[in-house]
């Protein structure tokens, strides 16, 4: 079976979710399957797959990015005309060309990873660019992975006509247990951890600074350890308004090993988003041994199932309670954190590649 995957999430991406979830994809596919993947020539190492048959193709991108992207796409068409392919997985929506798909023989799959343009398409897609480039791609395709099953929903709620060809195959966690028992340093104190991106207003982070700013009051000794990138303006005025700026511990991008520990020492994960295609930081904490609190919202109870507490994502006080509990009642926790081991389980690389190889078969 020969696949060609259009790599050009690689080229927007120094480091992210989707370049991971193909690396761990590929990597697991049998060595029946001969892979190639296309990317923009990158001067960085990324996490690029690992596959005996694997061939890399790379071209140059330039400037200006939109005149690139269009001579890739012409490459990207040449190549699949000069070569054999069974059937082409894109990792992303965009540049690729409505004439693209149409030139495209082979059997197509493309994944859904969510459809938050769609649902906050005035402030994340006004133009509609990704909308528009997301609905070619749907329409076009023989078959479409979800990486949840709450995605696959969403999917059917905007375009019915996908419901007979989306699959629902979850994503995993490459953090390992056995990680979190190194040197690194954590705070002594006892610590509610945040790990993940900040930058849009559904990741709801100011909900969990204000309901900590509840907590403090009446735990003072608890802190507030952030995994993520710096903290912007408006987060630093919030933080200087409610008087946390000596309660928060800030770690920019540390090792998995260093994440491990931190997601193992903490009192809980909180997780407040609004919105997740599927959320990697919840099974990250249950694959470490940590209690997760978790917005109920979205694809997030599908992710944590009965192993956390699920709260109101427009109540800070249900969070403040949440937290608090925890802190407070450690045979709880260790109650949630044997369930998190069970539910964790039900995820992982390996069944999420099988899952991805019967449905390239079944279009064979």
């Amino acid at each position: 079976m020969n696949i060609l995957y259009d790599g050009q999430v690689y080229g927007q991406q120094v480091a992210g979710g989707v370049g991971r979830y193909f690396a761990n994809v590929i990597s697991r596919l049998p060595e029946t399957v001969f892979p190639m993947l296309m990317t923009q020539h990158q001067g960085n190492q990324l996490n690029y797959p690992t596959h005996p048959n694997l061939k890399h193709r790379q071209f140059f991108g330039f400037r200006p990015r939109r005149l690139s992207n269009r001579v890739q796409d012409y490459y990207f068409r040449w190549r699949n005309q000069g070569e054999h392919f069974d059937l082409m997985h894109p990792t992303y929506y965009h540049r690729l060309t409505q004439e693209s798909f149409q030139e495209i023989k082979q059997p197509l799959v493309i994944t859904v990873y969510d459809m938050i343009h769609e649902i906050l398409s005035d402030t994340l897609d006004p133009v509609g660019y990704t909308m528009l480039a997301k609905y070619a791609a749907v329409q076009a395709a023989d078959a479409i992975l979800c990486i949840s099953e709450h995605t696959k929903q969403d999917l059917i709620r905007y375009y019915p006509e996908a419901e007979a060809k989306a699959t629902v195959t979850p994503l995993a966690s490459e953090l390992k247990g056995e990680w979190a028992y190194g040197e690194e340093t954590v705070p002594i104190a006892p610590y509610v951890l945040y790990v993940g991106s900040r930058n849009r207003a559904y990741k709801n982070f100011d909900t969990l600074l204000l309901a900590f700013s509840k907590a403090v009051t009446i735990q003072p000794e608890l802190s507030l350890c952030v995994v993520g990138p710096a903290f912007d303006r408006p987060e630093l005025q919030q933080i200087a308004d409610l008087k946390l700026g000596d309660r928060i511990t800030l770690y920019r991008h540390p090792p998995d090993a260093h994440l491990a520990k931190l997601y193992r020492c903490s009192v809980a994960l909180v997780y407040p988003s609004l919105y997740e295609g599927f959320g990697i930081p919840p099974l990250e904490a249950m694959n470490c041994g940590t209690a997760v609190i978790a917005a109920n919202a979205s694809s997030l109870p599908e992710v944590v199932g009965e192993a956390g507490i699920l709260f109101d994502p427009m109540k800070p006080e249900d969070l403040t309670e949440a937290m608090l509990h925890l802190l407070e009642a450690p045979i709880e926790r260790d109650r949630l954190i044997a369930k998190g081991h069970v539910q964790q389980a039900q995820f992982s690389w390996d069944k999420t590649a099988a899952a991805t190889l019967q449905v390239y078969r079944s279009l064979l």
